[in-house]
């Protein structure tokens, strides 16, 4: 029995790493899903069927409960919610570990040789510091706390004398040795506040990243954990998990021209006094969606920039309604996606896709930036930080040096928004002042709706 289980785990490693590597591309993602999740479910049935798992009732217990979490999940929110989503799902995993960990050493801390303990109290510490950062991710990505950083004199001080607490906790029981009860809580509570410290001052445009680094937690405690407990699936899906959301993260600071403790530690987001811009001398013009319905008339090409006012609004939906029409009216139409667009890694993408727009339409910055000079109407629908040319202009920009959307090179821009309220990182856009801008205010759905009914009268 013993040999099957372990032919079942290198199958569903297998399968881990084939799921990596379908959803690397837009194309084959639905196999890289199904992929993943028969891997899991291979690596559950060969864990139940070994000869000392025992207490069936409780695990079938906890399965049903698990279900009845993740289901809703699932089913009731929304794609414009996978971000808050994943958050969650980073959180539950990260506490399963850190549970099964405390666990492991209240039942065999006296058994537990050095490097077991060290590997333990790492997988702890991991666990809990990633439970109460993916909540606190959560609750500021559903607008619970403020989107902004939270910051306050002495932070880093504050985070660096928790941070050492922890690793001086984990050093003093390892040297000793034994069961400490009272440190290894103390050990617990301090990762639990680390998380929430870790978390608390970052906002704006680093919240993508912040998800990716979370991710990369939640795998590598996964990991310490099958080393705890001689399981070489987890190792191998923890490995995997923990790389591949490092590797995102570093892609991530490399888009946008910043280095892990610039994204950890700099609080971009914070929320900065916005000018009047009446008081500059500065124009904002605004057009109605049919009024500006009448400028795709003599258009040829277009650029949609979609950004997290699209996800707000759930308008991907309009968007690509509002691209067959522009279509029919053969209009060439291809959508500019930012590496950082939304609130997390691919959030545009997956909700573009849900809205059935072709693979081939989502161009990533690098190719896209070419073609807006030659782009009649470039279309941003709630996409400020990312179009933003302070992170080219302007020096003492928090966004300064970050690769932007050259959509200020369009020979028309139109920009969808609620108000002139500035972005998630807190900084007002020049763009919107620009002699080639008309904004449109409004709900985000609400306008592009009244933009295809126009266009359709026309």
């Amino acid at each position: 029995m013993e040999e099957i289980i372990q032919f079942v785990y290198i199958a569903s490693a297998v399968l881990f790493i084939l799921s990596l590597k379908w959803m690397s591309e837009v194309k084959t993602s639905r196999w890289g899903n199904w992929a993943g999740s028969a891997g899991m479910a291979l690596a559950i049935v060969a864990t139940l069927l070994k000869p000392e798992i025992h207490g069936y009732l409780w695990i079938a217990i906890g399965i049903v409960l698990g279900a009845s979490i993740g289901t809703p999940m699932a089913v009731l929110m929304p794609m414009t919610a996978v971000p808050q989503r994943t958050a969650l799902s980073h959180a539950f995993g990260a506490l399963a570990a850190g549970i099964v960990g405390s666990t492991e050493y209240f039942l065999k801390a006296d058994s537990f040789s050095l490097p077991q303990l060290v590997v333990l109290s790492i997988e702890v510490l991991l666990g809990f510091l990633t439970f109460t950062g993916s909540l606190l991710a959560f609750a500021k990505l559903q607008e619970i706390l403020p989107t902004r950083p939270i910051l306050y004199p002495g932070r880093n001080y504050v985070s660096l004398t928790v941070f050492s607490s922890c690793l001086l906790l984990i050093a003093y029981m390892v040297a000793k040795g034994g069961f400490h009860p009272f440190l290894f809580i103390s050990l617990i509570g301090f990762s639990l506040l680390f998380g929430i410290l870790l978390v608390l001052p970052i906002g704006g445009a680093d919240m993508p990243t912040v998800i990716s680094i979370l991710n990369a937690y939640a795998g590598l405690s996964s990991s310490f954990m099958g080393f705890l407990l001689n399981n070489k699936l987890l190792i191998i899906a923890g490995a995997l998990d923990g790389s591949s959301g490092l590797i995102l993260s570093i892609q991530m600071c490399k888009a946008m021209n910043r280095s892990f403790t610039n994204v950890l530690f700099g609080g971009m987001g914070q929320v900065l006094e916005v000018v009047d811009p009446s008081r500059d001398g500065k124009v904002v013009k605004s057009l109605s969606p049919r009024e500006a319905s009448i400028l795709f008339e003599a258009a040829k090409k277009v650029i949609v920039v979609p950004g997290y006012g699209m996800a707000a609004a759930q308008a991907q939906h309009v968007v690509k309604e509002l691209t067959d029409v522009l279509e029919s009216k053969n209009i060439e139409v291809k959508f500019a996606i930012h590496p950082v667009a939304g609130r997390m890694p691919g959030h545009m993408n997956v909700l573009l896709a849900e809205a059935d727009v072709p693979y081939d339409k989502l161009v990533e910055m690098e190719e896209i930036n070419p073609l807006f000079p030659e782009t009649d109407i470039v279309l941003v629908v709630g996409a400020n930080d990312i179009t933003n040319p302070a992170a080219k202009k302007n020096p003492g920009s928090p966004l300064y040096g970050m690769p932007i959307l050259d959509v200020e090179k369009a020979k028309q821009i139109l920009f969808i928004k609620r108000s002139m309220s500035t972005g998630f990182a807190g900084i007002d856009n020049d763009l919107f002042y620009s002699p080639k801008t008309i904004m449109l205010f409004g709900d985000a759905k609400k306008v592009l709706n009244e933009l295809v009914v126009s266009l359709n009268s026309q």
